[in-house]
């Protein structure tokens, strides 16, 4: 028997000692999703795995609670949520846009004497996940490792304006049965302007005073990666602090470095 061969029956002997016929189920079914956009009915699974009803509907209520599968509104079809994508890629992509982002960051706040935080969608959150300092004596920042609200924050709004349908259907997934779906649904015209301009300003909702600059980072797809906010301060004791329209494009310029265009 020659080398590869001696390998191979290894590796199948290995398979058959090891089986876990629940997780190979499992697994099989998201193999399946995985080449399915539109999704798939119970019953197409049941016939496509040529299993029977009663196992598939029980993997398939496993998956939906651990949220690797997603269904429907009506009820009656499954697609894979984002979550594999997420738990493939949330850390070291985060890592290397942080990064990235950081230098870029650092040089904004000096150019503009502002703060600047990024932020990323996270479980139906926001999530910050970098923050440059102003040199300044005066400052307002947002920590990293803070969740903010996607409904009522200037980042929190960019990311929904910016997201991909399938984000959009695990976040509706996500707030099913709650307030947050109708709050969503009111929101349409301002995430559509925020997409027709490409950026938002805006009063922030949770500090009087401060004006929120934001941004988004893009794919190449042209959806959002993450968002850049500078919660904009202006100095009354200075003339010579960049204005939020000079901030804005300085923010901009950031942002369109990090998008994969």
């Amino acid at each position: 028997m020659g080398e590869a061969e001696t390998v191979k029956s290894a590796r199948g002997g290995s398979e058959e000692r090891y089986r876990a016929p629940a997780l190979d189920k499992g697994l099989d079914i998201l193999e399946l999703l995985s080449t399915q956009s539109g999704g798939m009915t119970r019953g197409e699974i049941v016939k496509a795995m040529d299993r029977s009803p009663s196992e598939i509907y029980r993997m398939l209520e496993r998956l939906v609670a651990r949220e690797y599968v997603s269904r429907s509104p009506e009820g009656d079809r499954y697609s894979l949520s984002l979550k594999l994508f997420v738990l493939a890629h949330r850390h070291p992509p985060v890592r290397r846009l942080v990064t990235r982002a950081l230098p870029l960051m650092d040089a904004f706040s000096r150019d503009s004497r502002q703060s600047l935080h990024l932020v990323v969608e996270d479980r139906g959150h926001a999530l910050v996940v970098g923050q440059a300092h102003c040199p300044a004596n005066w400052e307002f920042g947002v920590r990293v490792g803070a969740e903010i609200d996607l409904l009522h924050t200037g980042s929190g709004l960019t990311l929904l304006a910016y997201q991909d349908e399938h984000a959009r259907e695990a976040l509706e997934v996500r707030w099913e049965g709650s307030e947050r779906i109708a709050e969503l649904a009111a929101l349409e015209d301002t995430l559509s302007a925020i997409r027709m301009t490409g950026y938002r300003i805006g009063e922030s909702q949770q500090i009087r005073g401060v004006n929120d600059i934001t941004v988004p980072v893009l794919s190449p797809e042209g959806y959002g990666i993450a968002v850049l906010t500078c919660p904009y301060l202006e100095r009354l004791d200075q003339d010579d602090h960049a204005t939020i329209e000079e901030t804005l494009e300085l923010l901009m310029r950031v942002a369109e470095t990090l998008s994969l265009r």
